[in-house]
């Protein structure tokens, strides 16, 4: 069974940066294609950011693009979330996903931007 656990998260200013990563366990996820999610309280998940199994493509969200980028390193089964420019509505937590099947999520890692 697979197993993801986030890590990176904190508070910090805004404008400053942040790096999120996704450990996997129980199986190499090489083959999986991986994305950050995040999700407010009383609020939907949304998609934030998603990178192909062979890293050649990358996606994100309007939201996001051109301040985050998503990059992976299978010999390490991890992958990362590099956050700059971060502004106040960049709180929340973010979740690591894998398309395996079923679906995994990690239990999400608390990001905080202060004004």
């Amino acid at each position: 069974q697979v197993q993801l656990v986030e890590s990176g998260g904190g508070l910090v200013q805004t404008g400053g940066s942040l790096r999120l990563s996704c450990v996997a366990s129980g199986r190499t996820l090489s083959r999986d294609r991986m994305a950050w999610y995040r999700q407010a309280p009383g609020k939907e998940r949304e998609f934030v950011a998603g990178i192909s199994s062979s890293g050649a493509f990358t996606d994100y969200s309007v939201a996001v693009k051109g301040r985050f980028t998503i990059s992976r390193d299978d010999a390490k089964n991890t992958v990362y979330l590099q956050m700059t420019s971060l502004k106040p509505k960049d709180t929340t937590l973010y979740y690591c996903n894998a398309s395996t099947s079923p679906p995994c999520w990690g239990r999400g890692t608390q990001v905080a931007i202060s004004s």
